[in-house]
């Protein structure tokens, strides 16, 4: 809430500016113009920035596997007589999770951190009771707070971590969820990143690791691209200095450069993917640390589907605040780490609008005796199955059965973006800030 007041300009509550839309409105206009007038010269144009597109993102993408799979991020060695470990504060918005809270409960507690050194914030909504009797029946460590969220819009985890970083002791901030299984060295692991670079580094991700990856195909999928994401492209981001979207969770903060940043964006339905690019456009450092979060993936389409079009909803609202002003942003990133964000967070969502329509009209010609791919098609196709190929291989292997399977099916997986993605557009639409909870069971 707060963000949005002091920094309107860089907040979602708009979610398309007046100009962005009247910016929209003249390039569909455009667009048509050219087809009525010069459809050969549209279609060569398109096909000449869809190939350029294309080949930039897999050969950005390939380069970043590839140089993370030779620099792996070395495990943190712990010196206690040399590393000051403050307080440390660790956030975690819960609505709807009373099933969680025992898990939960032995997750924190296992945590290698001093114990009166935590900082442990619970965030529940008004009306919660359920989860708000759950958790009170459960040890915590001494000094937890269960703070009950004052009535008011949007009902976001944002805005329930704004509440609960108001309220924070710590030197050191963690954001975690109801359902996370963090390794318990991760903190100390946070604490000696931050010893060793006291002045630039503001933010450190960890790992996020799906578990129970082998109970279907669908979760077997999101476990590789947990894996790929989290292993490979983010370390090889965080060692080129790039912009780096952070995940939900699992996000270690020093609290004076998360205070300075402006905190989360409440109105952002992708809070973290936001902040994180708000702090490269700040010059802040952002790094990784080795031990991991273990998440259960969601293993049904419906609450695949939920999950995913919040995310790309959020990632539209992310990609449009920051080209309100896209001169200001590539200068505050950088004419690289702009380029950079472009083929994250921009190739994540020009992607998921392109598998949908790419893998019907493969189908069409593979099933048509008129139709064909052509060696241009053909070479798309290769080259893209190749690139997904090339990084599932590279990245760490989930603990499942048929990994193979899963990963050789891969684009069969793909289209469904584009559905998700037409949910997203349309939420963005009609209801920019409405929140898809995903359901989580314990594990």
């Amino acid at each position: 809430m707060g963000f949005s007041r002091s920094h309107p300009e860089g907040s979602a509550i708009v979610a398309i500016t007046p100009g962005q839309r009247g910016a929209l409105r003249r390039v569909f206009v455009l667009i048509g113009l050219a087809g009525l007038l010069a459809p050969i010269m549209l279609v060569r144009g398109a096909l000449a920035a869809g190939l350029f597109i294309f080949g930039a993102t897999i050969a950005f993408r390939l380069a970043m596997v590839l140089s993370a799979s030779r620099s792996r991020p070395a495990q943190q060695v712990r010196d206690a007589d040399q590393v000051l470990y403050p307080v440390y504060t660790i956030l975690i918005a819960l609505k709807d999770e009373a099933a969680t809270a025992p898990q939960l409960a032995r997750a924190i507690a296992a945590l290698d951190y001093p114990a009166d050194r935590i900082d442990l914030k619970l965030l529940v909504e008004t009306g919660d009771d359920d989860t708000h009797a759950a958790l009170r029946a459960e040890d915590w460590p001494i000094g937890t707070e269960l703070l009950v969220l004052p009535p008011g819009l949007p009902q976001t985890k944002p805005r329930a971590l704004n509440y609960g970083l108001a309220r924070a002791k710590g030197a050191y901030v963690v954001v975690y969820d109801a359902e996370d299984r963090p390794d318990p060295a991760q903190l100390r692991a946070a604490a000696e990143a931050f010893a060793r670079d006291p002045a630039g580094l503001a933010c450190v991700q960890a790992p996020l690791v799906g578990t129970h990856a082998g109970h279907n195909w669908l979760a077997g999928q999101w476990a590789l691209e947990y894996a790929i994401q989290f292993s490979l492209i983010l370390p090889a981001l965080a060692r080129f200095r790039l912009p780096i979207a952070l995940g939900g969770t699992s996000n270690h903060f020093r609290r004076a450069r998360l205070v300075e940043s402006g905190g989360w964006d409440a109105w952002n339905v992708t809070e973290d993917a936001d902040l994180g690019l708000r702090l490269a456009r700040l010059g802040m450092q952002v790094g990784v640390i080795s031990p991991p979060t273990e998440e259960a993936p969601p293993n049904r389409i419906p609450v695949w589907l939920g999950q995913r079009s919040r995310w790309l909803k959020g990632y539209l609202q992310t990609w449009f605040v920051l080209m309100r002003h896209p001169r200001a942003s590539a200068r505050q990133m950088g004419v690289g780490g702009f380029a950079a964000m472009q083929l994250t967070l921009g190739a994540s969502v020009l992607s998921a609008f392109v598998h949908g329509p790419w893998a019907l009209w493969c189908l069409v010609c593979v099933i048509s005796p008129d139709l064909s791919l052509g060696p241009v098609g053909a070479g798309l196709l290769a080259a893209s199955y190749g690139a997904s190929l090339v990084t599932g291989l590279l990245a760490p292997r989930p603990k499942q059965a048929g990994y193979g399977f899963v990963l050789l099916t891969a684009p069969f997986y793909w289209p469904l973006q584009t559905i998700a993605m037409m949910r997203a557009v349309y939420g963005l639409l009609r209801m920019p800030h409405y929140w898809a909870k995903t359901p989580h069971a314990p594990v």
